[in-house]
């Protein structure tokens, strides 16, 4: 991992120093680099000091130093976290904010692939589900049965996005004579949460400056000869809210 700005060597030393990181922190100072991968923010004042700054993302790149994705927001104070790309890239499976719950057909893991997080960054939530035997449950797009939902509970501190579902398999039902799609055994859902701007996430937090998101998780469990009735199991994510750095530089090392 390497990561590219428009600060000075000096400026970047200092950062990292008082960070405490150890990837490379790549100095473009003139923005000549920002510029050749097309991500020059030029909505600035070109007289401004903070002219040259790119719009934050992140490039994907494999063992040839090709490009293979890109995750950028089109709302600059918002990013996805690393943990996030490793999840949605490669599959990459969140231990944060684990926690289990068990239905009467079902156990599900919720988990995050950020325990701490800060305003604007994307971040993903997870649902492992693990099926009870010879238990099934209707996927998105059924029709005459209840499927799956996953809901989130609205919120300031985190805006929820769309969920996303892995592919079904078609069960025949024999009794009924029907195709229909479903989950067995063990699926994950997953879907992002961008968190909300410091000032709404602030009332949210308790003592230990940690915040709670919840949602629910609703569902008709079958087996091969009964429906049962609908459950909705209630989930949550605790939330570790890191406070933004706004020590600036010494005033010697400032760009002019």
């Amino acid at each position: 991992m390497a990561a590219i700005s428009y600060d000075s060597v000096a400026i970047l030393h200092n950062f990292a120093e008082r960070r405490g990181i150890h990837f490379p922190l790549l100095s473009d100072p003139d923005s000549r680099v920002i510029r050749e991968l097309g991500i020059l923010n030029e909505s600035l004042p070109k007289d401004s000091p903070f002219f040259g700054v790119p719009y934050p993302g992140s490039f994907v790149l494999n063992a040839q130093a090709v490009i293979t994705a890109k995750y950028f927001e089109d709302d600059y104070t918002e990013r996805d976290t690393s943990a996030d790309i490793l999840m949605r890239q490669f599959g990459f499976r969140p231990e944060a904010a684990r926690s289990e719950v068990e239905g009467k057909q079902l156990k599900l893991e919720a988990g995050a692939s950020n325990l701490l997080v800060a305003a604007g960054q994307r971040v993903s939530l997870t649902l492992d589900i693990e099926m009870k035997p010879n238990m099934h449950v209707y996927a998105p797009g059924v029709e005459g049965y209840i499927p799956i939902d996953w809901k989130m509970k609205e919120s300031d501190a985190a805006a929820a996005h769309e969920v996303s579902y892995p592919a079904s398999e078609k069960l025949h039902l024999a009794a009924i004579d029907e195709t229909v799609p479903v989950y067995r055994d063990h699926f994950q859902l997953t879907r992002d949460i961008t968190i909300g701007q410091d000032a709404k996430v602030r009332p949210r937090l308790d003592s230990s400056g940690r915040f709670t998101v919840e949602g629910t998780l609703r569902y008709q469990a079958c087996d091969d000869r009964v429906c049962y009735i609908p459950q909705e199991l209630a989930v949550k994510w605790v939330l570790q809210y890191a406070e933004f750095d706004r020590q600036r530089v010494p005033m010697e090392l400032r760009r002019k």
